[in-house]
């Protein structure tokens, strides 16, 4: 497909998301914020309490806003193909119904504001920079071959915690008394950007080898990640190299390299095209980021 094809279906593909996604938020929420899922009922007409557990609350995420994907990939003539494993890459393969070869990537990611720096929020990965980003003709833990999409989007969610002394996940209500359920969940916003516009130039986990994203919630939403000025070639030289260049520092040490500063050094680029990262500070017991 010549190129000229590819970016103006990917520019296609990406405004209508962008439309979609402002859609989403009358489908999740309250007039006044709130999160509609309240919880789990049963036959007896028990309503049991959900927590705001990051892996519960991502997974029906997910399960709530799928009939609207499924909704949006048929007015715009796409199919999705789901992943297979649950740790492939992506959630979301969009496949267009007119021509096969036109594919994009989206992957789902919630995350939640800091309670105490709310302006910052957990942050989340995206996607492995291992085998399949590396090899991008390789089929391993990847529905399709990474070069085969024409782009890689992330659908975020970004919401936060209700504040409250009370622990909710053990409670259990009669369905009579769903409007005294407090949402575990609220204040939301939702957002689209390729994965390269809102990466860091950091891992999003130490144990595995995943792309990490930045964390300050007005950069992610304008797509002002590090490689902003660079671009998606950069972003892709950078993390299929990262952690494999050595590199001699001022101080005489020899390191392995994992700032974008320093790849642009070896590169013999200005290390000033890195986009400044707003860092979130540090925080007692930081928690690992989410997926």
């Amino acid at each position: 497909m010549p190129k000229s094809k590819r970016e103006q279906a990917k520019l296609e593909f990406k405004q209508a998301l962008t439309e979609f996604v402002e859609t989403l938020k009358s489908h999740v929420s309250t007039p006044d914020d709130q999160w509609t899922i309240k919880g789990f009922i049963d036959v007896f007409r028990n309503i049991y309490t959900i927590s705001a557990d990051t892996k519960i609350v991502s997974k029906i995420l997910e399960i709530h806003l799928f009939p609207k994907l499924l909704e949006f990939a048929s007015q715009n003539n796409y199919r999705i193909v789901l992943a297979e494993q649950q740790n492939y890459y992506p959630d979301l393969s969009f496949v267009s119904a007119d021509d096969e070869s036109i594919k994009f990537a989206v992957d789902l990611k919630t995350t939640y504001r800091l309670p105490d720096n709310p302006e910052f929020c957990n942050g989340f990965t995206l996607g492995s920079h291992g085998e399949y980003f590396i090899n991008r003709k390789s089929n391993k833990n990847i529905q399709f071959p990474y070069n085969e999409y024409l782009g890689h989007f992330c659908l975020g969610i970004i919401y936060s915690r209700t504040n409250s002394e009370k622990s909710y996940e053990s409670e259990s209500y009669r369905l009579e008394e769903l409007q005294s359920i407090t949402s575990v969940i609220n204040d939301f916003k939702f957002f689209v950007h390729e994965k390269w516009e809102i990466a860091s130039d950091y891992q999003g986990s130490s144990n595995t080898a995943n792309i990490g994203s930045i964390t300050n919630i007005s950069d992610i939403l304008n797509g002002n990640g590090v490689f902003k000025k660079l671009g998606e070639k950069w972003f892709d030289d950078y993390w299929i190299n990262y952690g494999k260049i050595q590199m001699t520092m001022p101080d005489g040490k020899v390191k392995k390299i994992t700032l974008l500063k320093h790849f642009l050094e070896y590169r013999g680029k200005d290390p000033k095209l890195a986009n400044p990262m707003v860092r979130k500070p540090a925080r007692k017991n930081n928690r690992r980021i989410q997926k």
